[in-house]
């Protein structure tokens, strides 16, 4: 009962479209994960769980070495999931309500400095086609922070150069304009020019903007490994990724003046205090300004 009752919330995800494909993804393994849980201590049916359950299931996440935060994301899958059980009634009430959310400390974002980021973005070979896509890519995610799954579902349709803007299409398939530098729009031009016809493939090729070797669309994953190898190249210790350069991209507009309310809307936060977070360099300088003026520091 339990296992049906799951496929179907799922299949109810997946057909509404308001959840993001990774979101759906995870809710269905944590979700599965649950159920099995349950099973094995003989809870069968929906109406018979209780919020005890609930909380030794979490409890036995957190003894499994699960991070706070990806215990917060389990509990968000259960209330979800029960929220549906109650609607379609399988059960008459929801369990999970009553369950407070393990607080999820936040981590600050490693940042790269401009010298750095200046350095990696210089690695890339542009006398041929593929280190001329790499430049691009880099330029691209600095200059408009945006996460390394909306870089490569990006289309040729996305960018506005005379405007000198970038369609993103971000979480939960919500559409934003991000600006996009000039330096990154004239490594964009070099490279649809110069490099993407010799990647393009009859047949293969779609209108995505940026194509691995064989002609298709870059990956994730290939991505990742762009920056990580050039940051090598470059000499940077740091362990630097694609949301590197998000962090960055945020840290050094808000360093230079920036408004946190539009670099909110640049990064496609639905939440400000999710924006928040790269503030940190901003308070640490307080600190010690204070530290260092007041008269009782």
């Amino acid at each position: 009962m339990i296992t049906s009752a799951l496929d179907q919330y799922l299949r109810t995800l997946q057909l509404e479209g308001t959840t993001s494909s990774n979101t759906v993804a995870s809710y269905t393994n944590d979700l599965r994960r649950y159920a099995t849980f349950l099973l094995g201590i003989g809870v069968k049916d929906p109406s018979e769980i209780k919020e005890d359950h609930i909380s030794e299931y979490l409890m036995e996440l957190s003894a499994l070495g699960l991070a706070s935060s990806s215990v917060a994301r389990n509990l968000s899958a259960l209330r979800g999931f029960h929220t549906f059980l109650v609607v379609e009634g399988f059960a008459s009430s929801n369990p999970a309500d009553a369950i407070e959310a393990p607080k999820v400390k936040r981590r600050l974002p490693d940042v790269l400095t401009i010298e750095e980021v200046n350095a990696i973005l210089e690695q890339p070979d542009t006398n041929n086609a593929v280190g001329l896509r790499d430049r691009a890519v880099l330029e691209v995610l600095y200059a408009t922070g945006v996460r390394v799954s909306e870089l490569v579902n990006m289309h040729l349709r996305d960018i506005f150069i005379e405007e000198e803007f970038v369609r993103v299409m971000g979480k939960g398939s919500k559409e934003r304009l991000v600006p996009i530098g000039r330096s990154a729009l004239h490594w964009l031009r070099e490279y649809e020019k110069n490099a993407r016809p010799l990647l393009t493939r009859r047949g293969v090729t779609f209108d995505w903007i940026f194509l691995s070797t064989r002609g298709r669309q870059l990956t994730r994953m290939a991505v990742w490994q762009i920056v990580r190898m050039y940051a090598t190249l470059a000499g940077i210790q740091k362990h630097v990724h694609p949301h590197t350069f998000r962090h960055s991209f945020a840290t050094h507009l808000l360093e230079g003046g920036a408004d946190l309310r539009a670099v909110q809307e640049m990064l496609g936060h639905t939440d400000i205090s999710t924006t928040q977070i790269y503030t940190h360099i901003d308070r640490e300088y307080l600190k010690e300004v204070h530290r260092t003026f007041h008269p009782r520091p």
